[in-house]
């Protein structure tokens, strides 16, 4: 599966709406781990790095912020601003992190449990990895 948006269940209520993730039925991975991402500066980038196995999505839970792939050979940029939305990303994509609003909140649903040597954070060596 590429790199796509994901359009998660709102349920409206005159009491605020109500979104949710469920894994057999939104994600083509188990869930395995889940962290999220706060009070980043302004002009700060989060991210820098592929991983080999892990695939993700990432929802903008409050706020706002830009997340930028590459498969290293193309850019993909999708804005996230809405908590019914996600970003699904495989492993093998690059991804940063960027333009974040303030009070901003990031989730991050992983597929693997956290491993340093899943890691690439070197743009180069990633692009070799993949062939480009």
């Amino acid at each position: 599966m590429d790199a796509t948006l994901i359009t998660l269940p709102k349920h409206h209520d005159i009491r605020g709406n109500l979104s949710f993730i469920e894994e057999d039925t939104h994600l083509p991975f188990d869930i395995k781990r889940v962290y999220w991402i706060y009070d980043v500066p302004g002009g700060e980038k989060r991210g820098g790095h592929a991983f080999k196995e892990t695939e993700e999505l990432i929802v903008a839970l409050s706020g706002s912020f830009d997340v930028v792939l590459n498969d290293g050979t193309r850019e993909y940029r999708f804005s996230l601003n809405r908590s019914y939305y996600g970003v699904y990303i495989p492993k093998m994509m690059w991804r940063e992190l960027e333009n974040f609003s303030t009070n901003s909140l990031a989730v991050i649903i992983s597929s693997t449990d956290y491993s340093v040597n899943d890691y690439i954070r070197d743009f180069e060596k990633f692009k070799g990895l993949k062939g480009c």
